[in-house]
């Protein structure tokens, strides 16, 4: 199939693509990796008027770390997290994420803050930047913020963004010592949608018990549990963690579709959700 007619534009800056996005606000939409925006625009599921190509902006391609944080620009590559040496030895998480989206070619092309923005259900990269407590600088023609990515996901496919704002830079936190984290995928084959994931990360106190975790779990948005307050005080043990991985995966209200029916996504969740725990704390231990 093909797209319905569209203006194109290949701004020089961002301040034009800004300019761009502002002038024509509902009827813009801006390229990026375009892996899943081209797509939908030929099968007419959407249908811009306007398209701002931002694979020109080489100031939105940018990779380093300040302020004790990994600062990113929105059209960084994902291949280029996979393959960087910062991400590997300050933020794992995210690098080990980064390596079961889709393939090496959708990674090649694919931009951090492409995916983030398209906010699909079954992404890696909004469930672990919630879970790493990443925070998206958000810029319009007529000012600049910043929000946290457990507040940027509305819905499904449907961010804070507003019309004529585009998302520039994603920050995220390094961790503290003794710190553990963990990914975890079922899909049908590799390089597949996920069917369920789930990042997590567990901080530890001096004397080994539990200071603070993050459990995330794909859905509509991703999901950050509540259920992991339990764990604030408590020594590491596999009983704690399959309790907490059950009340977990009680709180989520999973889609049935043609691929894996709702119990099912549930049932997946609470078994993962377990590693995910017990891997975090096996790292956190090592990380001491």
């Amino acid at each position: 199939m093909k797209p319905a007619s569209f203006e194109y534009y290949s701004p020089a800056s961002l301040t034009d693509a800004l300019q761009l996005l502002g002038q024509h606000a509902d009827t813009a939409r801006p390229l990026a990796g375009g892996q899943s925006l081209v797509p939908m625009m030929n099968f007419r599921l959407a249908r811009p008027a306007h398209l701002v190509d931002l694979n020109g902006l080489q100031e939105l391609n940018f990779l380093k770390v300040a302020n004790g944080e990994l600062c990113m620009g929105a059209m960084t590559r994902q291949r280029a997290l996979e393959r960087s040496a910062i991400v590997a030895e300050g933020w794992p998480l995210l690098q080990e994420a980064t390596r079961h989206i889709g393939h090496i070619h959708i990674r090649n092309r694919g931009t951090v803050g492409g995916s983030i923005a398209h906010a699909f259900p079954s992404a890696e990269l909004p469930v672990v930047m919630t879970a790493l407590n990443a925070s998206f600088v958000l810029r319009s023609a007529h000012g600049e913020k910043i929000v946290s990515a457990k507040d940027f996901f509305i819905d499904v496919m449907t961010t804070v963004l507003e019309p004529g704002e585009l998302l520039v830079e994603i920050r995220v936190p390094q961790s503290p010592s003794r710190t553990g984290w963990a990914f975890q995928e079922v899909s049908r084959r590799h390089g597949d949608f996920a069917l369920v994931a789930v990042a997590g990360v567990l901080a530890l106190t001096n004397d080994g018990s539990i200071d603070t975790c993050r459990l995330v779990f794909t859905g509509a948005i991703p999901h950050l549990s509540t259920k992991t307050e339990a764990l604030r005080g408590q020594k590491p043990n596999s009983t704690l963690f399959s309790d907490v991985a059950h009340a977990a995966a009680a709180e989520l209200d999973p889609e049935s579709d043609i691929h894996a029916s709702a119990e099912y996504r549930r049932q997946v969740s609470q078994a993962l959700a377990r590693r995910v725990l017990e891997a975090a704390a096996a790292r956190a231990r090592l990380n001491a």
